[in-house]
């Protein structure tokens, strides 16, 4: 695995590095040392498939309250999402800016999110699946989120939006 930095301290691009032969190719998505070595959190407790039939669904934006942070792994397994994360973390100098990159099945590029970020995403293609895994289990006592449309972030969403829940559509206005 190859760890890119971004401009947020703990947010990584991360690249699969692959051993091909007349098979195909070989890639490790995962290793606990491997994080632990750059100080990310290794702990594996949940996985989650998102699946989204229609181009331009947005799912997002999501966190969990404190004592349930989590830091996620996120990897688009098929077709292709606008992944978009917004720095939460009041002491960080990127508090309340926003980064997005594309994954999808072609680049098989992940995005480790560490404690303290928004997630969202909006599906490029018509029947796209993220794959993510957590550190924490799901807490629905803790779960918020922040509009997909705030005016505070200025999120730019590359397609209309065409489909997103109700509960995402009603989130009021963080407070920066």
């Amino acid at each position: 695995m190859i760890f890119r930095e971004t401009p947020f301290i703990g947010l990584y691009l991360i690249e699969l590095e692959h051993i091909e032969d007349e098979r195909g190719y070989f890639a490790r998505t995962f290793c606990s040392e491997e994080f632990s070595m750059r100080g990310l959190n290794p702990d594996i407790i949940q996985c989650n498939l998102s699946y989204n039939r229609k181009r331009g669904t947005i799912r997002g934006m999501h966190y969990q309250l404190s004592p349930h942070e989590e830091a996620k792994l996120v990897r688009c397994i098929r077709g292709a999402v606008y992944d978009v994360v917004i720095d939460l973390r009041p002491a960080s100098a990127t508090y309340g800016e926003w980064y997005a990159i594309e994954l999808n099945e072609q680049n098989r590029k992940m995005l480790y999110i560490p404690e303290g970020f928004a997630h969202g995403f909006q599906s490029l293609q018509d029947d796209t699946e993220v794959f993510y895994q957590m550190s924490r289990s799901y807490a629905a006592e803790a779960a918020s989120g922040i509009r997909w449309n705030d005016p505070s972030f200025q999120i730019t969403w590359p397609l209309p939006c065409t489909v997103i829940s109700i509960k995402d559509q009603n989130y009021s206005d963080y407070a920066l």
